[in-house]
């Protein structure tokens, strides 16, 4: 299983990092999760079959983890019928506006497109991994996602309200082997208590925001019972 850091900003693109969009592999299928920045032209650069993309997965609906929705889902609808992706998002107005925007570039949405909507709990399953949804705090239908393959066990954080208000328990219920956690709204110091609290062995920190990148690289510095680090655009990490 390889998870693949495609962008990692905070809002916004910045010199050396995309808004926030990672791809999962497990077993030669591709799993997109957040779709913040144009995906798709990495996935052709990588040279990966778009036939071979399983699930695209928003955690929420805001523009910095959904704006490559549109660019991925054209070529799909169009002539690369194919491929086949559960496209997942967290409400009904933008599974609406995607399926406006396809009608509006080319033609309505194959009968045959899977673009639905998603609530708590799981939300897909196959034969490479179970992914469960959690809600958050951070706005109206937002989530973090529990994913399950080939024995290991992560955490998504999405985007939080606070650590200290909607870090998903299941990190204290549940032996993890990577939490990928956002440090765009609060300081990471914030959350080096909940991270203590978990039974995690490695905690990686994305969605940064550059205004805590100092507080982050002490954070880093210090002794810590679980592997933290943090995330760049191209990271790759095999589990």
């Amino acid at each position: 299983m390889r998870w693949i850091f495609i962008g990692t900003a905070a809002g916004s693109n910045e010199p050396h990092r995309r808004c926030s969009a990672s791809i999962l592999e497990v077993n030669g299928s591709y799993y997109l999760i957040d779709m913040g920045t144009q995906v798709i032209e990495d996935l052709r650069c990588r040279g990966i079959d778009l036939t071979k993309v399983r699930l695209v997965a928003c955690t929420h609906q805001h523009g910095d983890h959904t704006s490559g929705l549109f660019s991925f889902a054209m070529p799909i609808n169009l002539w690369i019928k194919e491929a086949d992706p559960a496209i997942l998002l967290p409400s009904e107005e933008l599974a609406q506006s995607l399926k406006t925007w396809l009608s509006l570039t080319g033609g309505p949405p194959r009968e045959d497109l899977r673009i639905e909507v998603f609530h708590e709990g799981v939300i897909y399953e196959d034969e490479n991994l179970r992914l469960t949804a959690i809600p958050t705090r951070h706005c109206r239908l937002s989530y973090a996602f529990f994913i399950e393959a080939e024995g290991k066990k992560l955490l998504v954080t999405g985007d939080l309200l606070s650590p200290t208000v909607d870090f998903p328990e299941i990190a204290f219920q549940t032996e993890l082997d990577l939490i990928i956690c956002e440090t765009a709204h609060f300081s990471p110091a914030e959350c080096i208590p909940v991270y203590d609290r978990a039974k995690v062995k490695r905690v990686l920190h994305t969605h940064i925001n550059s205004y805590w990148a100092p507080d982050l690289a002490a954070q880093m510095r210090l002794p810590h019972p679980y592997e933290l680090g943090e995330a760049h655009d191209g990271l790759e990490i095999v589990l």
